[in-house]
């Protein structure tokens, strides 16, 4: 049994805490999360959506990201390894933060194996395929061009057009159906399949925290679905004895 003093091995997977300047709590919250708890894990996972939005790395120096990225680089040299994936609203974070940050990007999805286990890991936002406007909107913004284009205009210019990208979402989304808004089934399938059907499969994006148990092709799989960080923190845990949720009191 590994222990690190006498605290065993373990992992933490979190996403969507979704960190801005109109709630400073939260904000506060994570950073006195990275100091006490996960100074503790061998690893950390942030599975997207850190922030609200990111403009561009050009952004490193406003108040409040400066203290997240100090905490995570403080968090980093203090031993704890940290991994990133992006999300809807952070898929702009570049190599200024990450290196500034001391934290390593991860594509979108990887795969891992932790304590004997196999493991995917996604923010998840791919799969909500029946939503087809957003994936629309997300294979444009994801695409080089775009983001040469978007990154070369003012940094405040950039910060106005993603509110008003932000307004036009919240506007759309309360017109369209949980169910549409969810991963859809076939596309997680297909994607176990992909990545030869991983014992767990970890994703954010939809903010339905839920543990699922899929059969594919006659293999199973846990799909753990994490939660945001807006009444409570959500965070799993993985050690060599399985997996178990945690709450962050916010």
């Amino acid at each position: 049994m590994n222990k690190i003093g006498n605290v065993l091995s373990h992992s933490l997977f979190i996403s969507d805490l979704h960190l801005c300047a109109s709630r400073p709590a939260i904000t506060e919250t994570f950073i006195s999360f990275l100091q006490n708890t996960a100074s503790e894990a061998e690893r950390l996972y942030i599975l997207g959506d850190l922030f609200e939005y990111w403009a561009g790395d050009d952004d490193l120096a406003e108040p409040a990201h400066k203290d997240v990225i100090q905490a995570l680089k403080a968090l980093g040299e203090s031993g704890t390894k940290v991994f990133f994936t992006h999300g809807n609203r952070d898929f702009l974070i570049g190599e200024k933060f990450s290196a500034s940050a001391n934290i390593q990007v991860l594509p979108d999805p990887s795969k891992i194996n932790l304590y004997g286990k196999s493991i995917l890991m996604s923010h998840g936002d791919e799969l909500c395929t029946d939503d087809s406007s957003y994936q629309a909107f997300r294979a444009q913004v994801r695409s080089p061009a775009w983001q040469v284009e978007f990154l070369s205009q003012p940094l405040e210019t950039r910060k106005t057009k993603i509110e008003a990208l932000r307004l036009q979402s919240e506007h759309e989304k309360s017109k369209k159906s949980l169910e549409i808004m969810d991963v859809n089934r076939h596309a997680v399938n297909a994607l176990l399949r992909r990545h030869h059907y991983p014992e767990l499969f970890i994703h954010g994006h939809t903010h339905r925290p839920n543990t699922h148990i899929i059969e594919v092709d006659g293999h199973y799989c846990k799909r753990i679905v994490l939660g945001d960080w807006y009444e409570q923190g959500s965070c799993l845990r993985l050690d060599e004895n399985g997996f178990s949720s945690q709450e962050v009191k916010i």
